[in-house]
């Protein structure tokens, strides 16, 4: 009783935040319920009724299973209600999405009942979320010649649980709301601050449009005014979803603009429709389809040309755009799937055949991509026991060969990965693909999500053909609050049992780790022809190809240990020149961005493809700088072209740090670690005798564009500038302004500087400290006039920085040093100017936790520079972050403003900053 007193309490308090009964979980809450619900003089005994039908979550979950036994009850008639009918009990158990409901519909549909066996055979034909053990049962059963086993087996074979689904309308009416002018991140639709309530869907929901209740409120009039139709949510001159990859985005705009997902099972909504001018960022328009959605490239604003064709632009010599039609908030259009067009009426405004591929008509039409993925999977499983062909009933995956044309880095990567093609054919750019799936990774603002994804599809175990998952705790390591101290060893726990790598023990029997997930990741990546999928946009690897993806993407390469998607156009990156001695490796980064936006008159070629960067020297540490700011340039993914030789290096290096982890004793009784090292130990033995060098594309494989670098034009350091203050609203916050350092004049005050987040190495804190030693011998000693935030991105950095001495220089001048004993409790909200070492992991990069002050304008090594990431703006000025090199970086704060050139380059004359030099050798067969 005590454990209903206490969620009726907890019910009040939601109450008072116009929040409805949270979602039930727990078993032993539903045991007290169902135990009122028996009790038919129960003063609680509607309320009860009412929690167990229309608010348990389904799948995997402890409470799921005890509804799950108490249907059966029902069902047999060794319990009887008369609000639950056996009928009903049925109806709710095929709301309940796999695991213990399976159980239970198989206990009856092979039992002795021959009515009750026949309604659950019904409801199992329209089942998906069978796993091996359900499928292995039935098979069982069909051997030993049980009728109703057979009877499913065939509904299987025939895909019956799709085939009967109902048609997607031919016409969707839906009226435009604009959720913002450029880019809109996914920060602005589940605001990073926000992140420890992602798993309390109508919770975070409230934080929609970074809790603009004028904006919120302005939806719900549309939607009232409206109620016929569906909401498009667009970014207006931008991209949709740029930036971090959340499901938790796509779930909030379900939830305001969706369709519910089940009568049963409450706030999970699919189903949104959205769109951009310039698209959809490829992470979210994948997250979209998990849900069913619609994603559109609109288009409705293009280049002006004049009479001869030629691009016509303003005075700061950017492209003018010029309206092709109007989709101002309310405007009334209609999406007809069967011609794939959007229409104002009678008007065609546009062909949409991308955003209705015959896959993603399958998505609408299953709920999701999930469903898609699991039937195949259950088709195939029954065409075999039944020893009979596929029959076709999928969209037959789109294969495209062509002849005499040689592969890409990716496409070889994705053929020798690929399942379920056809036998002996080469595919290339385009062809829709099903891979397996060899490094996982779940990071922990969204881990909690993709927990409750494994829960609802029925998953308990990691697929055993993933060669490793690790989940981090880098996103919570600034501040250990309660709400870290709540959610993060519940979620390291799950994952543990899982069967992941994780960064905290739920037995406490070594250190918890903090690292940056995309560096672990990058370490535990041991093969250049890995495919690895990453809770985060920028689960960008220097070996293999790597993909952020959602969370319920992410739990699905956990549960089956495959991916499905086309294989991405490939944009050739090459390098020529010298750089200048007093040049940073990130100005290279920045440069090619810069210089590809000029060689294609503004356009991104890097939007949506793979970047093949053709790095060659650059170990996976320093490579990793640039794989991981292609996040930045909206590339899809990135691949790092590497010499043998360089790639034997980057790979002992990875077994070293592997090897500390299960010196830390963080192996599991898989032993997952030392596999690892097993394949890298394979894998270096194939380098060297030749038998299979590092990757390299074909000489002959054909790319969507090719650029060159020219290292010899970067004459200083290069600034990614969120230009905060650009008349057009739309170029604001984009990763397309680079400018100069001596664009600033040397004027440009800095009121904070952060080195830290992933794009940063070991390098990077041995040129601050480096810097110190030269500062003080020049000065007499070290001044900071704005604060300096340090985090280091792993502990294996601390540990070789202490080793080498470079942790003592900078403990020297440091203000604050962090302790894992005693780690913050609340975050910081304001700095001296002083030195911070704070504790490894993503820390001002991730801006969930801690943020600079209101207002400041701050230098920092970081990937992010959208409206209120890293900073918020004051009621006097705009925040604004400014991204750079680690040297531009302490400079400024030493100096309180941007260095001029000269200054720069006396800073750091006879520093060993990052340098590279471009391969000499044939990166091609």
């Amino acid at each position: 009783m005590n454990t209903y007193n206490d969620y009726i309490k907890e019910i009040e308090e939601r109450k008072e935040q116009g929040l409805h009964p949270k979602p039930i979980d727990g078993a032993e809450l539903l045991n007290n319920i169902i135990e009122q619900i028996k009790d038919l003089d129960n003063p609680h005994r509607e309320d009860s009724l009412n929690f167990f039908i229309y608010n348990v979550l389904p799948g995997t979950t402890s409470a799921a299973g005890v509804k799950a036994k108490f249907l059966k009850e029902i069902i047999l008639g060794e319990s009887v209600l008369k609000e639950i009918t056996p009928a009903f009990a049925f109806e709710q158990l095929a709301h309940m999405k796999g695991g213990p409901s399976i159980e239970v519909l198989l206990d009856l549909a092979l039992g002795e009942d021959a009515a009750i066996a026949k309604d659950a055979a019904e409801v199992l034909k329209t089942q998906v979320f069978l796993y091996e053990a359900d499928m292995a049962r039935l098979e069982k059963a069909y051997n030993e010649g049980n009728a109703v086993a057979k009877e499913l087996i065939e509904s299987y074979a025939k895909a019956e649980f799709f085939t009967k689904l109902p048609e997607i309308e031919e016409e969707i009416e839906i009226v435009t709301f604009i959720a913002g002018v450029g880019d809109i991140s996914t920060d602005l639709l589940s605001p990073g601050g926000d992140a420890h309530s992602r798993s309390d869907r109508e919770l975070h929901g409230q934080c929609i449009f970074e809790h603009n209740k004028e904006q919120q409120a302005e939806l719900k009039a549309l939607q009232a005014q409206h109620p016929d139709k569906r909401v498009m949510l667009i970014a207006e001159k931008g991209t949709m979803g740029v930036g971090s990859s959340r499901m938790s985005g796509v779930n909030n705009v379900a939830l305001w603009t969706g369709k519910k997902a089940s009568p049963y099972v409450p706030f999970i909504n699919i189903a949104p429709i959205i769109a951009g001018t310039n698209g959809i960022s490829p992470i979210f328009l994948t997250t979209v389809g998990v849900t069913g959605g619609i994603g559109i490239d609109l288009k409705n604003w293009v280049k002006k040309t004049d009479a001869e064709g030629n691009v016509i632009k303003d005075a700061n010599g950017d492209p003018v755009l010029e309206e092709k039609y109007s989709v101002a908030t309310g405007t009334v259009l209609t999406v007809n799937t069967k011609e794939k067009k959007l229409y104002n009426g009678d008007q065609e405004l546009m062909d949409i055949s991308a955003s209705l591929t015959p896959q993603k008509a399958e998505f609408i039409k299953a709920g999701g991509s999930y469903a898609v993925v699991f039937g195949k999977k259950l088709q195939t499983f029954a065409s075999k026991v039944l020893d009979i062909d596929v029959v076709p009933v999928y969209a037959p995956s789109k294969e495209i060969s062509v002849e005499d044309q040689g592969l890409t880095a990716v496409e070889k990567i994705f053929n020798k990965n690929a399942v379920g093609t056809t036998p002996g054919k080469t595919l290339h750019a385009g062809s829709d693909v099903r891979v397996e799936v060899n490094i996982v990774g779940s990071q922990d603002t969204t881990g909690l999500m993709t927990s409750q994804e494994l829960e609802m599809m029925a998953a308990t175990i990691i697929s055993p053909i993933v060669d490793g998952a690790y989940q981090s705790g880098c996103h919570t390591a600034s501040v250990w609050d309660n709400k870290s101290k709540a959610n993060i060893p519940r979620l390291m726990k799950f994952m543990n049992d899982f069967g992941l790598i994780t960064a905290r023990d739920p037995e406490n029997k070594y250190k918890p780790m903090t690292d940056v997930i995309h560096k672990v990741l990058n370490d535990i990546t041991v093969d250049d022809w890995a495919i690895i999928i990453g809770g985060d946009s920028h689960t960008r690897m220097s070996k293999g190809v790597a993909f952020g993806a959602d969370s319920g993407t992410v739990a699905l390469a956990l549960a089956t240990g495959e991916a499905s998607m086309p294989i991405p156009q490939s944009v050739k990156v090459t390098f020529k020149g010298e750089m200048a001695p007093y040049m940073d490796f990130r100005d290279v980064v920045h440069a090619t961005q810069q210089q590809m936006l000029a060689q294609f008159g503004g356009d991104n070629v890097f939007q949506g493809r793979i970047i093949e960067v053709h790095l060659g020297t650059l170990t996976a540490d320093q490579a990793f700088t640039f794989t991981d700011w292609t996040a930045e340039m909206k590339a899809k993914a990135s691949i790092c072209i590497s010499e043998d030789e360089t790639l034997i290096e980057s790979l002992e290096i990875a077994k070293s740090r592997i090897q500390i982890m299960i010196d830390k004793g963080m192996d599991n009784k898989l032993n997952v670690l030392k596999g690892l090292i097993a394949i890298a130990d394979k894998r270096i033995a194939e380098i060297k005798s030749g038998e299979k060098p590092a990757l390299t594309p074909d000489a002959n494989a054909k790319y969507f564009a090719e650029v060159e670098i020219d290292l010899e034009k970067i004459q200083e350091p290069m600034i990614a500038d969120p230009d905060v203050n650009n008349e057009d609203v739309s170029k604001r916050y984009t990763h397309d302004t680079i400018r100069p350092l001596s664009y600033y004049g040397g004027t440009k005050t800095v009121d904070l500087g952060f080195i830290g987040s992933c794009m940063v190495h070991k390098g990077d804190m041995q040129i601050l400290a480096q810097m110190l030693k030269n500062i003080e011998a020049l000065q007499g000693k070290v001044e900071f006039k704005a604060p300096l935030v340090v985090a280091p991105p792993t502990y294996n950095i601390v540990d070789e920085l202490k080793a080498e001495g470079d942790w003592e220089v900078l403990q020297r001048y440091s203000g604050f040093e962090f302790d894992d004993n005693a780690p913050k409790a609340a975050a910081r909200t304001k700095y001296e100017n002083m030195l911070y070492l704070e504790r490894p992991g993503c820390n001002l990069c991730m801006g969930n936790q801690e943020k600079a002050e209101p207002g400041d304008t701050v230098m920092a090594t970081s990937t992010r520079l959208f409206q209120g990431r890293v900073v918020k703006d004051s009621g006097e000025k705009k925040g604004e972050s400014l991204l750079s090199s680690t040297p531009v970086v302490v400079l400024s704060t030493i100096l309180g403003r941007t260095p001029n050139l000269e200054e720069y380059q006396a800073a750091v004359k006879g520093i060993n900053l990052t340098k590279f030099k471009p391969s000499s050798k044939l990166l091609a067969v």
